[in-house]
């Protein structure tokens, strides 16, 4: 007798009103400054594109996107850190910036942390270049962190990385 083993393959789909506690918890667990469930339902009633990624175990991640005048801007990306390394917020990342150039964005934009490293890799990894500094952009422990400001041309297609 053998035992057939079924591998459910994380999967994107257009987050729900009846998502946002379980989307709450993994904001939680990734950020020390999460946002609040008042932010994510004013996306959702505000009509932004908002994604879950779903795996076998319930909510892995989950992505925010704003949609105008041929920009789009990466508001929320985050991964569950159990989760986290594994091609999840890349994949999210490159669905995102596809939808975005189906809606005629021509520019994506998005702000990261000065001492998230690995968000700020993965972003350049992807194509994005440094356009300038937000000031005291963030909540810190220790007052306010700058924010990196990130942009990527959509009309130009994405060469391999070398870096």
């Amino acid at each position: 007798m053998s035992a057939v083993v079924s591998i459910i393959e994380p999967r994107l789909r257009p987050m729900q009103e009846t998502d946002v506690n379980r989307v709450l918890e993994v904001e939680r667990a990734a950020y020390e400054f999460p946002w609040t469930r008042a932010i994510f339902r004013d996306c959702l009633r505000v009509g932004y594109t908002c994604l879950v990624y779903e795996g076998a175990r319930g909510l892995l991640g989950h992505g925010i996107m704003s949609l105008a005048a041929g920009e789009c801007h990466l508001l929320n990306i985050c991964i569950h850190p159990d989760y986290q390394r594994r091609g999840l917020g890349r994949v999210l990342i490159e669905y995102l910036l596809k939808l975005a150039k189906l809606r005629g964005a021509q520019i994506a934009l998005l702000e990261v942390r000065v001492s998230n490293r690995a968000a700020y890799n993965l972003y350049t990894q992807m194509g994005f270049d440094e356009i300038g500094m937000r000031p005291a952009y963030y909540p810190a422990r220790a007052g306010r962190e700058d924010a990196m400001m990130l942009a990527r041309d959509l009309t130009i297609p994405l060469l391999p990385s070398t870096r």
